[in-house]
């Protein structure tokens, strides 16, 4: 494990600590367990952004081809 200092804004710390008292949860695992679901959560933005970029460029090779198809049936 690695040991990190950090900064936090009281308000946060403050309502964290209320929350810790009811749960029973350490803080260390606490913040542990919120930057692990907060970095799950920056992956899938991550993966979105590049979804969108990639089917944009399908989308438009998909059009070519489409015209392409078209102009073969009217050939006929």
């Amino acid at each position: 494990m690695k040991t990190v200092s950090l900064k936090i804004d009281d308000s946060i710390f403050g309502e964290t600590e209320k929350i810790l008292s009811q749960i029973n949860k350490t803080r260390n695992r606490y913040i542990n367990d919120a930057l692990e679901y907060y970095n799950h959560h920056q992956r899938r933005i991550l993966i979105e952004k590049k979804l969108k970029v990639e089917s944009e460029l399908v989308k438009n090779e998909s059009l070519i081809v489409l015209n392409e198809f078209e102009k073969i049936d009217y050939a006929d």
